[in-house]
């Protein structure tokens, strides 16, 4: 389909909540962008008519955390593969953390991702640069560069920076440009190698565990150097209740400081290890289920800005050794929007604020327009049934990594359409 084909998206429950819509009305598309909402302009003539009718409409998603291991780990996944699984799953914007090979330290690097995913054109990929040079954590990297190369916010992966004076001098370099800092908060040395929450779990398995102060000893020195340089950081993948509690104080005093939760910390904790489920084993570790409570409060409160899919594909291999010699990770990205939906079924959240967190939240932290359907906006949009079933399987599953703990398991929520500038990238079959 052309870029400039007429699409209306007709009888479907509008969902913007950038906008304060939540209402049954149509949506016009022309020339990859919204035309309209509700009636169709003067003139208007879809060349295309989808008919949305029980249906959920809203923005295309936005994905704060998502590794599509190209370059350098082809052999788990690639760029074609994942950005075809993120339009199956609704989602039109990710952005991939720099620890690739070579890492995303280069304007050559952040192009070629970038350029890679334009060309296979199923979903928008914004590299996060890397905060320092090969993320050593020695020297600072070109974020001028980088960030006229595409890359939108500045980030170390999961990388500690031991040096505490040059995550300083990186933060304010970083705030000179305009750029945000994404940091997993970390203390590498109380980590000790765990690889499970420090706790009943841990001790009956005779696991190593990791304590919940490797999360908060790290959040609290990256909250005292944003709050020294006056940065704006962002915290991925919080995992513990007691981070919640600190960001939201820190917050309130004014620190430029945001966070986001991976969709499986909503769910699971530290007993779904059970006898050693391999698929189980993520960084952060699954927690306790007060830790989960936590969460989901924060989520619900606005204090947790955005939910992740944290999507870590692993080739089958990578999860069959003893657990702590497993590659930590799921496999996320198709079962994010039937999670966050999950939420709502539960009642943490309501439909408007569940897709919020999981399009605009997002996309004003990465500072990009997307993530609302406003008129002239870039027409990203999901259109998805709520109420339909599917079960993750090798046969459902778009992606290559088959590394979740929700294999087998029914979910509910389906994408029929998903449409990335204007342009149908993804269409269910029907039976």
């Amino acid at each position: 389909m052309k870029r400039g084909t007429k699409i209306s998206i007709c009888n479907g429950r509008l969902v913007d909540p950038a906008n304060g819509i939540d209402a049954e009305c149509d949506l016009h598309i022309a020339d990859g962008r919204i035309a309209a909402v509700g009636s169709a302009p003067a003139g208007f003539r879809a060349d295309r008519t989808l008919d949305a009718r029980g249906l959920v409409v809203c923005p295309g998603l936005v994905d704060l955390c998502a590794r599509l291991r190209e370059p350098g780990f082809e052999h788990k996944a690639t760029i074609a593969g994942e950005t075809a699984a993120a339009a199956a799953a609704g989602i039109t914007t990710l952005c991939c953390p720099p620890d690739t090979q070579p890492v995303i330290d280069t304007p050559a690097v952040a192009q070629l991702v970038a350029q890679t995913a334009e060309r296979h054109g199923q979903a928008r990929v914004v590299p996060a640069g890397a905060l320092t040079q090969g993320l050593g954590g020695e020297q600072i990297s070109e974020m001028a560069a980088l960030k006229h190369a595409g890359c939108p916010v500045m980030s170390h992966a999961d990388r500690p920076i031991k040096n505490t004076l040059v995550q300083r001098r990186a933060m304010e370099y970083a705030t000179t440009y305009g750029l945000t800092v994404f940091l997993r908060p970390e203390d590498k040395h109380l980590r000790d190698g765990g690889c499970v929450h420090e706790g009943r779990v841990a001790t009956r398995l005779g696991l190593p565990g990791i304590p919940e102060a490797a999360e908060t000893v790290a959040l609290a020195r990256d909250l005292a150097l944003a709050e020294q340089t006056g940065a704006g950081i962002h915290f991925r993948c919080l995992s513990t209740g007691r981070a919640t509690r600190m960001l939201a104080e820190a917050i309130q005093r004014g620190i430029r400081a945001s966070a986001d939760v991976s969709a499986h910390q909503l769910f699971l904790t530290e007993d779904d290890i059970g006898a050693f489920d391999s698929n189980c084993h993520v960084i952060p570790p699954l927690r306790t289920s007060e830790d989960r409570t936590a969460l989901r409060a924060a989520l619900a409160r606005g204090d947790l800005a955005a939910v992740c899919s944290d999507h870590r594909p692993h080739e089958q291999d990578a999860k069959l050794a003893p657990f702590p010699a497993t590659a930590p990770g799921i496999s996320a990205l198709e079962t994010l929007l039937p999670l966050v939906l999950r939420l709502v079924a539960e009642q943490v959240l309501d439909l408007a604020t569940a897709i919020a967190r999981i399009t605009v939240g997002p996309a004003r932290i990465l500072q990009l327009p997307v993530g609302q359907l406003d008129p002239g906006r870039v027409a990203d949009v999901c259109v998805f049934d709520p109420d339909a079933c599917w079960t993750p399987s090798a046969s459902t599953l778009v992606s290559a990594g088959l590394n979740t703990p929700f294999l087998g398991q029914e979910l509910k929520g389906q994408v029929a359409w998903t449409l990335l500038a204007g342009r149908v990238v993804f269409q269910r079959e029907t039976t």
